[in-house]
């Protein structure tokens, strides 16, 4: 169901990733996509899988609330293993007319299909853990050098702020309306893929009125408080460094560094 999507959400928990500066884990979520792009070797992929699960733990977050969030890339994660599956060359292991997996396909389908899952657990443990604000926050502080050659970070940082908000509310209007059509009598089960597709229509149209009209909203209400973006603005709790963000840093570039090594080394 359309409960299921739990991107950008953010679970309230008492842990030790909700406690780190959001600096910290916007730079050590991005550490992490690049060394999935770097693992070639399967010992890389042992400290990927230690290095995830590690941080799940820390999270506080329930393992069955994050692989609920897979569901929504079921089709994409069939196709990309599907895709490497069938398409890549090497020694034939079973054939099926003018379909044939080989050896080489099954390991590449499975590294995809492992990055894919590692990618998606691991960029969303970060929204998991850390408020929206906390988001816009961090990633304007990391982006303020940027401000020199006059790109508007605060504008920006703001922007994704809004976009994540705004993610588990259409979520939870998309639920009412679907419930609401099937009230009446709608059918978004059955049918071909064109059936189904001229299905939500009813649903698309009331969803993207029901948008515009908390858009104007929110724009009226940031208009009444006076917002002219970041400048001259501060913050009433500014970002601060502690003891246990150094030591994440240095957990993050040893993982980074070790990553990078079995590539060199295997």
């Amino acid at each position: 169901m359309i409960r299921d999507i739990t991107i950008g959400q953010y679970y309230p928990a008492k842990s030790i990733l909700h406690s780190l500066d959001p600096r910290v884990k916007l730079v050590g979520t991005f550490l992490y996509i690049i060394s999935l792009f770097i693992v070639k070797h399967y010992t890389a992929y042992v400290l990927v899988t230690i290095f995830l699960l590690s941080a799940i733990t820390l999270s506080k977050v329930p393992l069955k609330f994050i692989v609920k969030g897979l569901k929504q890339i079921l089709i994409l994660l069939i196709f990309t293993v599907g895709f490497n599956l069938f398409l890549t060359k090497g020694d034939p292991v079973v054939e099926f007319g003018f379909l044939t997996i080989t050896d080489q396909g099954i390991i590449t389908a499975l590294k995809m299909g492992f990055r894919l899952i590692f990618l998606i657990i691991g960029s969303s443990l970060m929204t998991y853990t850390t408020t929206p604000n906390q988001l816009t926050d961090g990633l304007e502080n990391l982006l303020a050098p940027l401000n020199k050659i006059k790109i508007p970070v605060h504008e920006i940082a703001m922007m994704m702020s809004i976009a994540l908000r705004f993610i588990p509310i259409l979520v939870e209007e998309t639920d009412k309306i679907m419930k609401a059509q099937m009230a009446r009598g709608a059918d978004f089960e059955s049918g071909n893929i064109i059936q189904r597709a001229k299905s939500l229509i009813p649903i698309l149209v009331p969803l993207f009125v029901s948008a515009f009209r908390r858009a104007n909203d929110l724009a009226m209400a940031m208009e009444a408080r006076c917002y002219r973006g970041g400048k001259g603005r501060t913050k009433m709790k500014p970002l601060k460094y502690d003891k246990r963000d150094m030591i994440t840093y240095f957990v993050m570039i040893t993982f980074f560094i070790l990553i990078i090594s079995t590539r060199i080394l295997f």
